[in-house]
């Protein structure tokens, strides 16, 4: 396989086949430095040697009526994770500013549950025009589950830019991962926010026992609903899961896998997400020269390298942080502090 001539194809507008991603994924590891100058080209031609660093904003931890097996939330979850209702408005704002002032230019506000009420969108959407009031360059994605008519459109006049809803798995395994709900709502949700105005941030979990051919399907498939973000996690296999204990990733393995979506989705924003730490370890910063994004600091329920160490990775590799005021150089983030109130939990950010 001609890896330079697939990347230049990609670079000149055309598209590689699902045998030529299928083939990507199974090189030799000899080859998988080879693969991964090659998906550079592309990456380096799209978005040069910038960075789009993201920013989660866990708005409601735990408490999901849903039953995916990968996740620390889900129904029945024996996982160690903090649980809470709402972050109060000020709280929210205050957690969402401190990664901007940490460098993110994305901030992501997330949600657990099925999907949102009326009251919870008006609730994020008050959220998201504060927090664009003050920082109207910042892109806001909004990841609340399931949506229903309306509710995209609110979040869109709110002035949220993007809504994350992940597709995760192929469809011919989305039922060996949840069965409270299927992929056609997840598909569906996708579509509906793009209709209304919102781009599609979409992406996958790798790991979870799907077959090289079912990541290929998936990858094909987030082409299919016009993500142009695409979130590239790799299984974080928490206690307490139905998928504790499950691994079946090499370090290698995941620069091929997200080399093929680089090779799939050409111009996208691929950001090497969740599970980067414990599955890439001492290869992460190559994952740099694939992807053009990544989240800054902690997860949703887990914690993740330092956002210090995030940024000098950046540094040392020569990358340049993309941000609200165009692209800047890296600084030293604040870390949230978890702070308790009585019976609940809440977040809020160092100054």
């Amino acid at each position: 396989m001609d890896l330079n001539a697939l990347a230049s194809r990609v670079i000149d507008g055309g598209t590689i086949t699902t045998d030529e991603a299928l083939a990507v994924l199974r090189l030799p590891d000899e080859l998988t430095y080879e693969l991964v100058a090659a998906a550079g080209r592309v990456r380096r031609h799209f978005h040069g040697a910038t960075m789009k660093v993201n920013y989660l904003v866990n708005l409601k931890s735990g408490k999901c009526p849903e039953d995916c097996f990968y996740c620390s939330q889900r129904l029945g979850s024996d996982a160690e994770i903090l649980r809470y209702t709402w972050l109060t408005h000020e709280d929210a704002l205050e957690a969402a500013k401190a990664g901007i002032r940490a460098g993110a230019g994305r901030v992501c506000l997330v949600a657990s549950g099925r999907g949102p009420s009326n009251r919870d969108v008006d609730r994020v959407g008050r959220i998201i025009e504060d927090l664009k009031e003050d920082n109207p360059g910042v892109e806001v994605c909004a990841c609340l589950g399931i949506l229903k008519d309306g509710q995209a459109e609110r979040l869109a006049s709110a002035g949220a830019d993007a809504y994350n809803h992940n597709l995760n798995t192929a469809e011919s395994h989305y039922d060996n991962i949840c069965t409270t709900h299927d992929y056609d709502d997840r598909k569906d949700t996708v579509q509906h926010a793009r209709e209304h105005g919102l781009s599609a941030c979409s992406g996958l979990i790798a790991g979870m026992g799907e077959s090289d051919e079912q990541l290929v399907e998936v990858a094909f498939q987030l082409k299919e609903i016009g993500a142009d973000s695409v979130p590239v996690n790799f299984l974080m296999p928490f206690d307490g899961t139905p998928l504790e204990g499950h691994s079946e990733l090499t370090p290698q393995k995941c620069l091929r896998i997200l080399a093929m979506i680089r090779l799939v989705h050409g111009s996208a924003d691929v950001r090497v997400s969740a599970g980067r730490e414990q599955h890439l370890r001492s290869l992460q910063p190559l994952s740099l020269e694939i992807c053009n994004s990544l989240f800054l600091g902690d997860y949703l329920t887990s914690q993740g390298q330092a956002g210090e160490e995030d940024l000098e990775m950046l540094a040392d590799g020569g990358y340049t942080v993309w941000g609200a005021d165009g692209q800047r150089s890296p600084g030293a983030p604040p870390r949230p502090e978890i702070r308790r109130r009585g019976a609940g939990t809440r977040v809020a950010a160092n100054a």
